[in-house]
């Protein structure tokens, strides 16, 4: 098989910049982060001082990403982003599945070569996550460019009585043999009734056992092995890639809440087996995004991709939408929700427009706090409305002195540290007319100047008929203290 190029983030491909690592360190020894293994936070201890390892499971790339992947990989990118913030050296990997069932059909079904579709859907897979302020990881490694790595892994299962070949000739893995399965989910075997959440298979020994290696069908693509020519299950190529890049013991090990069981418990099991009983220390799981209560998925069909979504609104305001929910609570999904989002954005924004040129400077405790408890998101976007009602009140009076600087600072570096407000202030107000309008910007302005003119004139109606008009064009004005402002 052809091997494809996978990203890193020192590839040309990576369209997003690295903020600098700050110049001081917050209280690194504060960190408390909830581990899906102990089902507790946990003081966060690193496996070696002042580096951290994290391996997030990426997506399967056969199709466009849907917001449910959205909510992954902003969560995860939050995350990443703290332990920057808070001077960890990081090694971020979060990997492809390219090779499939459901890629193979869709290749199929589009009459087109695998490696294109893949590719073209991680060109798609990137477009998407960096128009959402996601950094791209340290490493992006790909299945098929490992399959030294998972033949090595699936030779130390089999010596050691872990893994077994079936009577159909493909290799599985023995469920039964790893005397900790279950404790990730917490699931119990004798519970796993064959034939209701596990699918018969003759061949297998026991009906809870899962594919290592798949022998190779006509027409699909294959690599070769000890075992014969065919392709790898898709829990070992995370339990390898992981290991490849991070080592047998590293530190994080993510994901979705889905992916808690069956795959990131059979990861464990494989991993721990193969290695001598290390792997990933903590276990972090994003909840779920839900549309009327119910998980969005694929499979359900009930789905928004990620480019639907950013059709209608920018993807800075789903990003919002994602940021306002701690990371492992559920997120209903809705156009109510995302217009909420922008609302809230519209004001972060309207503080920003007022501060002219300041740069970032030291996050304030109350925010650091919120984000060492568990990566909370929403107590930090707290600290930071509550800075920018701050900041408007001594804009309004006017208040000119040191403690303003700083507190502007504060709330440039927490917009930052959040991906927020990174688009320009005039843009992100005057920027957003449709395909069909004109850029009709001079005409508002000359609108809005006329309307003031009357004001000062006190010929209120003169006024209030300029409004109407802009009213109609779908503009909102906004009188403030500074002037007045306007948006679509």
């Amino acid at each position: 098989m052809p091997k494809k190029h996978c990203w890193s983030s020192s590839s040309t491909n990576n369209a997003m910049t690295h903020p600098a690592q700050p110049t001081s360190k917050q209280n690194i020894a504060s960190l408390r982060i909830y581990n899906s293994l102990s089902r507790q936070k946990e003081l966060f201890a690193p496996r070696k001082p002042g580096a951290v390892g994290i391996y997030l499971c990426g997506v399967t790339v056969y199709d466009y990403c849907h917001i449910g992947h959205a909510r992954v990989m902003v969560a995860f990118d939050h995350i990443y982003r703290w332990f920057r913030q808070l001077g960890f050296t990081t090694n971020f990997v979060r990997n492809f599945t390219d090779i499939d069932d459901k890629i193979i059909a869709r290749a199929h079904e589009n009459n087109e070569p695998i490696h294109a579709l893949t590719a073209r859907m991680i060109d798609a897979f990137h477009a998407d996550t960096d128009a959402l302020g996601c950094l791209r990881p340290d490493a992006e490694p790909c299945a098929t460019a490992h399959m030294t790595e998972i033949i090595t892994m699936i030779k130390a299962l089999l010596a050691s009585g872990h893994g077994y070949i079936s009577t159909s000739g493909d290799l599985l893995y023995a469920v039964r043999s790893f005397e900790d399965y279950g404790r990730l989910s917490g699931k119990n075997l004798d519970d796993l009734k064959s034939g209701s959440r596990v699918e018969i298979d003759t061949s297998k020994r026991d009906p809870l056992d899962f594919v290592l290696w798949k022998m190779g069908k006509p027409g699909e693509p294959a690599w070769d092995s000890p075992w014969g020519s065919g392709r790898p299950g898709w829990h070992i190529e995370c339990s390898a890639m992981s290991c490849a890049h991070l080592g047998t013991s590293f530190d994080i090990h993510g994901g979705g809440m889905d992916l808690r069981f069956p795959h990131h418990e059979n990861e464990i099991a494989q991993a721990r087996a193969a290695n001598g009983g290390a792997f990933a220390r903590y276990w972090l799981h994003n909840g779920f995004v839900n549309i009327n209560n119910e998980k969005m998925s694929k499979s359900l069909g009930n789905f928004f991709t990620i480019r639907e979504v950013t059709a209608r609104y920018h993807p800075e305001i789903v990003r919002m939408f994602i940021t306002a929910t701690h990371y492992r609570s559920p997120l209903e999904f809705s156009d109510q929700a995302l217009d909420s989002a922008k609302a809230a954005l519209d004001r972060l924004y309207a503080t920003r427009q007022r501060l002219d040129a300041v740069v970032a400077g030291a996050l304030p405790a109350a925010f650091a706090k919120a984000m060492n408890d568990d990566f909370n998101t929403p107590e930090a976007l707290a600290v930071l409305f509550e800075s920018a009602r701050e900041l408007n009140r001594r804009l309004d009076r006017k208040v000119e002195n040191e403690g303003l600087t700083t507190l502007a600072a504060q709330f440039v570096a927490m917009c930052d540290q959040l991906g927020l407000v990174q688009q320009d202030t005039r843009t992100w107000f005057h920027g957003e007319a449709t395909s069909n309008s004109n850029d009709n910007a001079s005409e508002i302005e000359a609108l809005i100047t006329r309307r003031n003119q009357a004001r000062q004139a006190r010929d209120f109606a003169a006024a209030d008929a300029v409004r109407a008009e802009l009213d109609a064009m779908g503009i909102t004005l906004k009188d403030t203290l500074d002037g007045t402002t306007w948006m679509r």
